[in-house]
């Protein structure tokens, strides 16, 4: 009897395959060359509808993704599919129109007229422009463009910032597999508490969660077959190295065998089985290589207690992937393809403007009203010392984080950053931090969130109870750095 293929509710109305055909791959396949043929590439697509993967993820810079799933989705009987895609923009800032004309871009190719998950990446958080985009989007769902919004490499406390602004976000893609566990901790625990859904890439780590890899010898790092693996062989060596690899390959072997299934299966078993996700992206090779088969495989298979065990001893030898989930694009060690953001970003604009007045003074202007107001500025550079103002959580007309204090700490702490980014200077170089809060009662939530952000960083800190100006504002940060300081 054939088994369908499970689905997750992801929004009401809204449901997904739990395996995903990713199609990021579709970029890597037409990298020395011209686009796949439409035709045949819309082919490719037939045996995974059928099956009842009917669930395809993609993004604008997935070479020609967007157009062949259009082309497919226009086919004359074509079964009812879910199409996601993503929208990845340069740093700086974002308008109103550019958003729509974004939208309506993917639209035109998916041949759509609502995208039913629109999940957005952000470059960088000091600049607020990734702020900007979210709150356009959202504009964008109420006027039914858009189905849903979602988020992909977007760290926790992001994610609560976006969360606790109002922004209801149903999901959040991100690297998630038997190597790369960072997803499990408090992304996982404020995923449950909010009711977003986590969507694993990078499940087999390009294929070397799977039997080809067992018992065979390191590969030649510099001479590998695709991105994927490039970018895969990186977290190899950041979790222990292939010695750790083939660690956890035996132990899944032999959970696999023990289920007559393969080490792919148990490594996307596994994931399937963790808290708050509620799907697997599985890449396909269209015209080359499919995984239905393999798929069906992980639908059917139920891990015990005893293989979990099994697998979590292996898994706590391995290094932790550092850093929260998205890291990766964000920080060293960028654990891309290339291992850097060459291939993806030219350059980062700085996330205010700057001026100089006559006695070489470098000031940062965040653009609030209470800047203009009062007389001052966002920070001020003299020599090497950068002296930032007391910093609330707000960004334009409105209070970002809502009234959730940690949320609001992250995004002070983020125009912290771009004001010393702006000046020249980077988060690290910090030396001091003064933390006014407003109820005392908040006093925790606002010093693990300082915590989260300056971890390894560690200034000098004061934090007293201060009754700021605005009901609305939780806490008011300032800082000091010192550039080079480290």
């Amino acid at each position: 009897m054939l088994t369908m293929p499970e689905r997750y509710t992801l929004a009401p109305g809204f449901t997904i395959s739990r395996v995903l055909t990713g199609l990021w791959q579709v970029a890597d396949l037409e990298r020395d060359g011209p686009a796949l043929a439409r035709d045949t590439a819309a082919d490719a697509l037939v045996p995974y509808s059928a099956a009842g993967y009917t669930t395809f993820d993609m993004a604008d810079h997935y070479g020609s993704a967007e157009d062949i799933v259009g082309h497919y989705g226009a086919r004359p009987g074509t079964p009812a599919v879910e199409l996601l895609t993503k929208w990845v923009p340069e740093p700086g800032p974002i308008t109103r129109e550019q958003v729509r004309t974004a939208v309506d871009r993917a639209r035109d190719r998916m041949n759509v007229a609502s995208i039913d998950l629109l999940q957005f990446h952000a470059w960088a958080y000091s600049h607020p422009s990734w702020l900007d985009a979210m709150f356009y989007l959202d504009e964008l769902r109420q006027e039914g463009l858009i189905r849903h919004l979602g988020m992909t490499n977007t760290d926790t406390a992001h994610l609560r910032v976006l969360i606790e602004s109002g922004i209801p976000i149903v999901s959040n893609q991100v690297c998630y597999s038997l190597l790369d566990q960072r997803a499990a901790g408090a992304m996982a625990e404020y995923c449950q508490s909010r009711g977003v859904a986590i969507l694993a890439f990078g499940t087999v780590a390009g294929g070397f969660l799977s039997d080809r890899w067992l018992n065979q010898p390191e590969p030649n790092w510099d001479a590998l077959d695709t991105w994927s693996q490039m970018k895969y062989g990186r977290f190899i060596r950041a979790a222990g190295g292939w010695d750790a690899l083939q660690r956890v390959l035996r132990a899944a072997r032999q959970i696999a065998d023990k289920h007559g299934v393969s080490i792919a299966n148990v490594a996307v078993r596994t994931i399937l089985d963790a808290p708050a996700v509620a799907g697997v992206i599985v890449g396909a090779r269209l015209g080359q290589r499919a995984h239905i088969d393999d798929n069906a495989r992980t639908s059917t298979l139920r891990l015990d207690e005893s293989d979990r065990q099994q697998m979590g001893e292996v898994l706590q030898t391995l290094n932790v992937i550092p850093g929260d989930c998205g890291d990766e694009y964000r920080k060293p060690p960028y654990l891309t393809a290339s291992g850097d953001l060459s291939h993806h970003v030219d350059v980062f604009p700085a996330p205010y403007p700057v001026v100089t007045d006559p006695s070489g003074r470098r000031r940062a202007l965040s653009g609030t009203t209470w800047e203009s107001l009062a007389g001052y500025s966002r920070a001020v550079r003299d020599g090497d010392r950068i002296l930032v103002s007391g910093t609330t959580a707000t960004h334009g007309e409105r209070v970002i984080g809502g009234s959730d204090p940690a949320a609001q700490t992250h995004f002070v702490i983020d125009k912290i950053t771009g004001a010393i980014e702006s000046l020249g200077g980077r988060l690290e170089d910090v030396v001091r931090t003064r933390v006014y809060v407003s109820d005392l009662a908040h006093w925790e939530p606002i010093a693990r969130a300082h915590g989260v952000r300056f971890a390894g960083i560690q200034p000098a800190n004061t934090m007293v109870g201060a009754h700021l100006i605005g009901d609305e504002y939780l806490v008011e940060i300032e800082a000091e750095a010192v550039v080079g300081s480290r």
